[in-house]
């Protein structure tokens, strides 16, 4: 997943993401370009889940 693809649908990602994870809020899934790296690790952290689980995931909303 590249950066474009993470930011065409960001939007719709978060409110599916927050659906199947309630733990997470609006600023755990703050994405700013060049901030990619950060949420990843926030999302790790917070979900416990490697950055290519993390990948999958998304890829799968």
């Amino acid at each position: 997943m590249n950066t474009t693809e993470l930011e065409g649908k960001w939007n719709e990602q978060k409110g599916k993401l927050k659906q199947q994870f309630a733990q997470l809020t609006d600023n755990d899934l703050l994405f700013v370009e060049g901030t990619k790296d950060e949420m990843l690790g926030r999302l790790q952290i917070k979900l416990g889940k490697s950055k290519e689980e993390l990948h999958k995931i998304i890829s799968d909303l």
